[in-house]
């Protein structure tokens, strides 16, 4: 472990990788308070805790959170593999670093745009900037690793 922490490109990523870790975690509390605030709970037993059964709904803006946490989920989980492979394959620290920096930077505006309901096409530009090296990491992880297929 020791070895790899000492390979600055994947401590770079580590780095943007935990604070994505967290930014998910912030998302999920965010989530949290606002269902106990607009007394709308997913669970029944939820509900009976905290005031009866008429508290079992939707509310439009707790699901509003729950959608960018799970956009979180589905975003952020492949880019932790494709961050830690590519680490891997030797690129340039500064070249990795503007990689993990775009796509930590349009996850954490695709966060803001959906938890504030920015106007369109904000959270699809934030989106699509984060794709970006994702896919640029994907199709290097692939040229590194073609000859072995």
């Amino acid at each position: 472990m020791a070895v790899m922490i000492k390979n600055e490109v994947f401590s770079c990523f580590v780095f943007y990788g935990v604070l994505l870790v967290i930014k998910m975690y912030i998302i999920a509390i965010i989530t949290g308070q606002v269902r106990l605030r607009k007394k709308a709970f997913a669970n029944p037993e939820d509900s009976l805790r905290h005031g009866g059964v008429q508290f079992h709904r939707e509310d439009p803006y707790v699901e509003r959170c729950r959608r960018a946490h799970i956009n979180d989920l589905e975003n952020i989980l492949p880019f932790l593999f494709l961050g830690a492979i590519y680490s891997l394959t030797g690129p340039s620290l500064s070249v990795a670093r503007l990689h993990f920096l775009v796509f930590f930077a349009g996850r954490v505006l695709h966060s803001a745009a959906y938890l504030l309901a920015l106007r369109a096409p904000t959270r699809s530009l934030a989106y699509t900037v984060a794709q970006v090296p994702c896919v640029s990491m994907a199709l290097q992880i692939l040229a590194s690793v073609a000859a072995y297929a």
